[in-house]
């Protein structure tokens, strides 16, 4: 591993030799990236924030293998590609979802309706047509194939670049530009069905 590599260097030898706060510090660093990730891929919170567990619980008990031949970033989400790729296929075969109904209301601080939004504020309305929106985002990403929705997830959501999504998926440049392409036409029919014309 070469420091000006990887700025987890420090951090990395220290988790290395069993420090439990250098692992603390990762787990604080990336939880909420790895979140994103993986709650895109499988489109679920609950099941979503199990597979960033096991994510890092196998980071930690695999740590010493790190040998710094790619960033520890793209070593880190590898990791959590896979684990929530296997989560998905779990929870296909339970296929049980519990849906997410726009009818609920929505919290207030205490307890009442606004009327009025303040200045800058999104209303009511307004916030359920955008969750709406979302959900139908969601919608159609869940329904890719798995390996087209994980490259769409982490080039078009994430922003890898190329070389992390070939690093992370152990598919070539072409797979990764071809699957890409047949992703983002496939996701724009399906979001055509909601919202119209793009």
């Amino acid at each position: 591993m070469e420091s000006e590599f990887d700025s987890d260097y420090e951090t990395i030898l220290r988790c290395q030799k069993g420090d439990i706060d250098a692992f603390e510090e990762i787990v604080r660093k990336y939880q909420k990236k790895m979140f994103n990730i993986s709650f895109r891929m499988i489109g679920d919170y609950n099941e979503a924030a199990e597979a960033v567990q096991d994510a890092f619980l196998s980071a930690y008990r695999n740590m010493k293998g790190f040998k710094g031949e790619s960033r520890f970033s793209t070593w880190l989400y590898s990791i959590v590609v896979n684990v929530s790729k296997n989560r998905l296929k779990k929870v296909r075969t339970q296929s049980f979802r519990e849906p997410l109904s726009l009818d609920d209301p929505v919290d207030m601080d205490d307890g009442s309706i606004k009327r009025e939004p303040p200045s800058g504020e999104l209303s009511v309305l307004e916030r359920l047509e955008k969750r709406d929106v979302a959900l139908k985002v969601q919608d159609c990403i869940n329904a890719l194939e798995d390996k087209f929705k994980e490259v769409v997830v982490l080039r078009d959501i994430q922003g890898f670049s190329y070389e992390e999504i070939i690093t992370m998926l152990q598919i070539s440049d072409g797979t990764v530009k071809s699957r890409l392409h047949r992703a983002r036409v496939a996701l724009k029919n399906c979001l055509k069905k909601y919202l119209g014309d793009l």
